[in-house]
């Protein structure tokens, strides 16, 4: 008998271990997995009887909870809600979703993830009524307010941020929308709101920074430079032919240059001045010549076909596999299937910017607990070398010419070395154009990296141009960044 009862007591303690391991590995080193997994609703559920953590750009409160009168306990406010809304997102019960930061770092400014582990302990122990993380961000009010203003009612984004750091400064859309309203307990008035926004045609819910893909035009031409240049085999002085329509390979298609014209006198033009210019037809030519695999492994050098967590969700930006030679000759000037985010393009203006070395682009500074511990601070990190300082600074000084004295003048600072490169992306026959500017300032010592994208034109259908409209955008926040 005695036997049996120690089998028994053997059995019983192993599987008390077992279950004790089993909650320890998903209370412990698990919870933030299922925490921040969207189907585990309960974690929804209990974000709302928490004092949810505040989000802060600078020492300004872009999202914060104040008490409710109803079952849900907090409510979620945000000020200067359209400037910010693609950052923040919303938090919602009667949705039962999130999205934008409210989302990605719901853990954090929930209380709920595994570095709050300790901070959760603590609270149970002396009493304390449980409160979420403070989330602190890159950004800056005075230049998201800039930013965001030069947009003014535009169809469009802008991105600032630091080349060698990789900290977003300024992330604004447009148009956007009142995140209040659909953060509202009011069960009726919120459900009409999303309605109401998810029909809209002009997509205000979509953060276009990180989540618009368009053809980046002749931006796309900084790529294709690039991977000339390092290949070896190629200088800002190398010849192409320089005719005034160009017949793609295998078609009856002619591509002409923007301005119908040559790319400057003579029979032959240059790299220098085909990239000063911005013409399409000697960079079609050096596509030809380059190769699409050359091509797709200098854009994957600066981000391409791979996605980004920033901590938001960035949709990847895309230079296929398999281009024949005719879509080989568009993609060396951003068309056919090429495929940008702003932000993206922003990581190729930036990584020239830096000597050649592309970070990893981020927007939280810090998590800290309502105790003010630093429970977590995202250190700067590196995706890759995109090409050699050789490399960076002949581009460098390519792009300023292009706004010198080139086809981004709409870019100019009196005192100021602006390198920039805009773009023009063509969509179907007759369509508005998508604008395009990218680059950074000063030249010399590159402190910001500005990329704009305006859709439709404009509003000036395909009279829009991004010297005229992206550059200026984009001069209006180097300019803010310059002053401070």
């Amino acid at each position: 008998m005695t036997k049996q009862l120690r089998r028994l007591s053997v059995v019983v303690l192993l599987m008390f271990l077992s279950l004790f391991a089993a909650t320890s590995v998903i209370q412990v080193a698990l919870a933030g997995q299922l925490n921040e997994n969207p189907e585990n609703r309960r974690t929804l559920y209990d974000s709302y009887e928490v004092q949810r953590g505040t989000v802060y750009a600078g020492s300004t409160a872009i999202a914060s909870s104040e008490p409710s009168d109803d079952v849900y306990s907090w409510i979620r406010t945000y000020p200067d809600a359209e400037m910010w809304a693609p950052v923040t997102g919303f938090i919602n019960p009667v949705l039962r979703s999130s999205t934008g930061l409210e989302y990605a770092m719901n853990a954090a400014l929930a209380g709920t993830g595994s570095q709050q582990f300790l901070t959760r302990l603590d609270q149970i122990v002396s009493g304390q009524p449980p409160r979420g993380s403070n989330v602190l961000l890159s950004l800056d009010p005075k230049l998201q307010k800039v930013a965001y203003d030069a947009l003014d009612g535009l169809e469009g984004s802008v991105v600032a941020m630091e080349p060698d750091t990789g900290r977003i400064l300024a992330m604004a859309t447009s148009p956007s929308y009142d995140t209040n309203l659909l953060a509202s307990h009011n069960s009726s008035a919120v459900k009409e709101a999303d309605q109401k926004l998810q029909d809209d045609p002009l997509r205000p819910l979509t953060n276009r920074a990180t989540r618009e893909t368009e053809p980046p035009g002749s931006t796309f031409k900084l790529v294709v430079a690039s991977a000339a240049l390092s290949s070896g085999k190629y200088t800002p002085e190398s010849t192409f032919d320089n005719p005034a329509t160009f017949t793609l390979p295998g078609t009856d298609n002619v591509l002409h240059n923007f301005d119908r014209g040559t790319c400057g006198p003579g029979e032959k033009t240059t790299l220098e001045t085909a990239l000063r210019l911005s013409c399409n037809i000697p960079m079609a030519e050096l596509a030809l010549e380059l190769g699409t695999d050359a091509i797709r492994e200098q854009a994957q050098k600066f981000g391409f076909n791979s996605g980004f967590e920033i901590p938001l969700d960035v949709t990847a930006s895309s230079y296929p596999e398999g281009f024949d030679a005719p879509q080989t000759a568009l993609s060396g000037i951003g068309q056919t299937d090429v495929r940008a985010t702003p932000l993206q393009m922003a990581m190729v203006a930036a990584g020239i910017a830096n000597d050649g070395v592309v970070m990893n682009p981020r927007m939280v500074d810090r998590v800290v607990s309502p105790n003010l511990t630093v429970q977590d601070e995202p250190a700067d990190t590196e995706f890759g070398r995109a090409v050699t300082p050789e490399v960076a600074e002949t581009m460098t000084k390519m792009m300023t010419g292009n706004v010198k004295n080139g086809a981004a003048s709409g870019a100019r600072i009196d005192g100021v070395d602006v390198a920039g490169k805009t773009g023009t992306a063509e969509h179907n026959p007759g369509d508005p154009y998508t604008l395009w500017f990218t680059g950074f300032a000063p030249a010399e010592d590159p402190k910001v990296v500005v990329t704009v994208m305006v859709e439709n034109g404009g509003g000036l259908g395909q009279n829009g141009t991004s010297n005229g409209i992206a550059a200026p955008i984009a001069k209006k926040v180097i300019e803010a960044v310059l002053s401070e």
